[in-house]
């Protein structure tokens, strides 16, 4: 008598959720770390994640971290050291670059950050425009801690440690609160308070609070302030694109030297 047949199952090519069958034996693939730098302390940087498209109409508010070994930059020769890069900055807007403009317009120097509202043709001028300020900032920033420390050797280290972060400004809402935030952030921070000198400023002198024409106190005003002779302000652009020089009005609030970001404001 012949011997039967063995005859073996044949599997199902696609499984019960349309997806191809994997069989036991086969092993799963192991998902594998993403490459790149990673964010570094307790407060890490912006995600590496792909930056949104911008356009000369859309301003950009940046904020930019510190290391701590730099200190405070709330002070005489960190002021100076970021003014320069300001300036650094200006003056290749000046030359003929290609890739496209950028412009500060207008910039906050807290003790461990730094807020910038900029403007840019588009990504790659962004990006380049953050750069040239950093690699300047860095220099200069390093060159002043050697000073006040007085170290032998000049610093040489990190400055900015991770990415930048950014928030497009795309409505005269968002303008509105950008301004109000970057130029009234010494209030957040509680820097108006911080001594008896600080208490004479109507405006953050470690910003270009007083280049601002928009405050509602000086609405009247038929000229910009009058600051000492010894204050050099920060170097900066007018604002080319329509929602800093003219949009954010049409929020329907001014911005007032009391405003402190982050609370409840009164519609005026």
């Amino acid at each position: 008598m012949a011997r039967a047949r063995k005859r073996h199952v044949q599997e199902e090519l696609f499984g019960p959720c349309g997806g191809i069958r994997r069989s036991r034996s086969q092993p799963s693939r192991k998902k594998h770390k993403r490459p790149g730098r990673k964010p570094k302390g307790a407060r890490a940087g912006s995600p590496h994640k792909k930056r949104p498209e911008i356009n000369r109409h859309k301003p950009v508010h940046v904020v930019l971290k510190v290391v701590k070994a730099i200190g405070s930059l709330r002070k005489r020769l960190m002021y100076r050291a970021l003014r320069e890069a300001t300036l650094t900055v200006a003056l290749r807007e000046v030359n003929a670059i290609t890739g496209g403009a950028f412009r500060i317009v207008h910039i906050s120097i807290q003790r461990t950050h730094i807020h910038l509202l900029v403007e840019a043709d588009n990504k790659t001028a962004l990006s380049r425009g953050m750069q040239s300020f950093q690699i300047s900032a860095a220099k200069h920033l390093n060159s002043a801690v050697s000073v006040q420390q007085k170290l032998e050797r000049r610093r040489r280290g990190t400055v900015f440690p991770d990415r930048f972060h950014q928030e497009v400004i795309a409505t005269p809402t968002q303008a509105r609160h950008a301004l109000a935030y970057v130029l009234n952030n010494w209030r957040k921070h509680r820097e108006d308070k911080s001594s008896r000198e600080a208490r004479t400023w109507n405006v953050d002198p470690f910003s270009t609070g007083a280049l601002f024409a928009g405050w509602k106190e000086r609405a009247d005003e038929p000229l910009l302030w009058k600051w000492r002779d010894t204050y050099d302000p920060l170097v900066v652009y007018l604002p080319s694109s329509w929602l800093l020089a003219k949009g954010w009005r049409k929020s329907g609030r001014s911005i007032s030297f009391h405003d402190v970001p982050s609370q409840p404001l009164v519609r005026t």
